[in-house]
């Protein structure tokens, strides 16, 4: 019924309680369940001890990145209900069926919304994480308690389309967060306690705040490119807007200048934006017509299969066969 798949690199201090921890909250509530590892080119003994803790394996040969491991549990879970949570023991995993339950209501994706002293963190990481915060929501339009928690369930049928587009580092989640409000699915988050993690954190701040701001972009590019040029049209605006006043205050006439090219820039990305959003219609278009037409193309051959007559030999005489309705094949009979 359900899978729960650890992305792992380098936690063989933590790496067994935690397997064992899911286990013994899957055991209470569901009988069919599997415990997926990913081993991300660990060098220490990560993978030795999932396998002897009982978990089922993926390993790749070297350090590829949070996302892609995710990826490849993704690919390889054998259920279609996927939990995913980090191996350094900082998420709840009692709290796996509760996100399940709220699953089961109809959402396509269920977060565990993180909460506690050890989520708030250094003074630095808070006003980064504030900022993430706003992009992401002004790109999926939507109220976003947070964006990138680790901890987080979701069906393999609907996320298997996404996984192309989705990040392969640290900024899976919030990519993938991202390209599910962007295309209107249903998304739910529940507060979870967060706790501090067992060994070293494998993140880099200001690397991995650019580059999940960098995934941040592209994926609204992707999903809804003109919500990025409005706001780069903005921007722009509002450069022109103080050059103006700086002419207006000072008379210098750079400023004046500043503020004409940076009005004709506004609409220049404004054009921009309308263009791409143009061309992702009619490639959305495209794509589903295509999909409709191999829809109705499979119909009309499961139709031909079922009303044509196929010639069968008995003996010496031919006789028709219909892999039809039982009373086409009943007239049949009495010709």
């Amino acid at each position: 019924m359900i899978t729960v798949v650890i992305p792992a690199y380098n936690e063989e201090n933590a790496i067994c309680e935690t397997i064992e921890s899911v286990r013994q909250v899957l055991e209470r509530q569901y009988t069919c369940y599997e415990v997926l590892v990913v081993d991300d080119g660990s060098s220490d003994a990560t993978s030795k001890r999932a396998q002897f803790a009982g978990a089922s394996l993926v390993r790749h040969p070297q350090n590829v990145g949070y996302g892609r491991a995710l990826k490849s549990g993704i690919r390889a879970a054998k259920n279609d209900i996927i939990a995913i949570i980090d191996a350094d023991l900082t998420y709840p995993v009692g709290d796996i069926p509760r996100l399940v339950d709220e699953l089961n209501k109809g959402f396509d994706m269920v977060v565990g919304a993180r909460t506690g002293h050890f989520y708030s963190g250094s003074l630095f990481k808070g006003p980064l994480r504030q900022i993430l915060k706003m992009l992401v929501e002004y790109a999926a339009g939507r109220e976003v308690p947070d964006a990138n928690s680790g901890l987080r369930v979701f069906h393999k049928s609907t996320v298997i389309g996404y996984l192309d587009h989705l990040c392969d580092t640290f900024s899976f989640t919030t990519s993938q967060t991202v390209a599910y409000m962007l295309t209107g699915r249903f998304v739910a988050y529940l507060p979870i306690d967060y706790h501090k993690r067992v060994g070293q954190t494998k993140v880099r701040l200001l690397k991995d705040s650019i580059r999940t701001l960098q995934y941040i972009l592209q994926t609204a590019m992707y999903y809804n490119p003109l919500k990025i040029f409005t706001l780069f049209s903005l921007c722009c605006i509002a450069i022109s807007a103080v050059g103006f006043l700086i002419c207006a205050i000072t008379q210098i006439h750079a400023a004046y200048f500043l503020a004409i090219g940076a009005l004709l820039l506004a609409v220049l990305m404004f054009g921009l934006g309308l263009m791409s959003d143009l061309m992702r219609q009619i490639l959305l278009s495209s794509r589903r017509t295509s999909e409709d037409l191999n829809v109705i193309q499979q119909d009309v051959l499961k139709q031909r299969a079922v009303v044509e007559p196929k010639q069968v030999s008995s003996g010496a005489d031919n006789e028709q066969v219909y892999l039809a309705q039982p009373e086409d094949r009943a007239r049949q009979l009495v010709k």
